[in-house]
């Protein structure tokens, strides 16, 4: 069991002034997740009468994208090709002291605490991530289209981006190329994607422009 100090940022909501909040935790299990870790304290915030940290989650099976955290200016803790969802605080040691701060982006502005507007993604994504389609009723199977398996691993390795913004929350420069990138690959690898190939770049990186992400 582990005993911890949480630096927390907290902010009541987009126009308040947020700030760090210190929090002692005490008997952590190793075998915890960071979200359950999180759980916990909120569970004792509210037994105090203190409102709980908000912070975004879904799945928890590292698929969502949704929990997105910084922790010790890392995005998604200090783990490897995981999510915050999917780090255990084995990865942390007796007597330490954990910082937990939002994405910080001006495309990702707090909503509350630990909890950010990634709907920017979204909006990048309608510009054109998407494969236009004839339902006239000729409309061709897909599975009737043979794709080189080369091109199909190539297009599924793209398609696992899943829009977590830990890229934007790295980058200096919050640029969200890697998602858009990604994006844009895994349709433009398929034939079914070629079609709409270059307005589809056009119009989704103009809209990251849009959005106020970096370059």
């Amino acid at each position: 069991m582990m005993n911890l100090t949480l630096k927390v940022w907290r902010q009541a909501n987009a126009d308040a002034k947020g700030k760090m909040e210190t929090y002692q935790m005490s008997e952590v299990s190793p075998d915890m997740s960071f979200l359950e870790m999180m759980d916990v304290l909120n569970e004792e915030l509210i037994e105090k009468g203190i409102d709980p940290v908000a912070f975004d989650h879904d799945c928890r099976e590292g698929i969502c994208g949704m929990c997105s955290m910084f922790i010790n200016g890392e995005a998604h803790g200090p783990d490897r090709l995981i999510t915050t969802c999917q780090l255990h605080m084995r990865k942390f040691k007796d007597g330490d002291t954990i910082t937990i701060e939002p994405f910080r982006a001006k495309a990702f502005p707090v909503i509350k605490d630990l909890t950010v507007d990634r709907s920017s993604f979204d909006r990048i994504q309608q510009a054109g991530g998407f494969v236009s389609v004839n339902t006239s009723g000729n409309t061709q199977d897909a599975n009737a289209i043979p794709i080189d398996k080369h091109d199909a691993d190539k297009a599924f390795d793209a398609a696992t981006c899943i829009g977590c913004g830990a890229c934007v929350a790295t980058c200096k420069n919050a640029s969200a190329m890697l998602f858009v990138s990604a994006k844009v690959s895994q349709y433009a690898l398929l034939p079914q994607g070629k079609v709409e190939a270059t307005d589809r770049v056009l119009n989704m990186v103009n809209q990251m422009d849009e959005e106020g992400f970096g370059n």
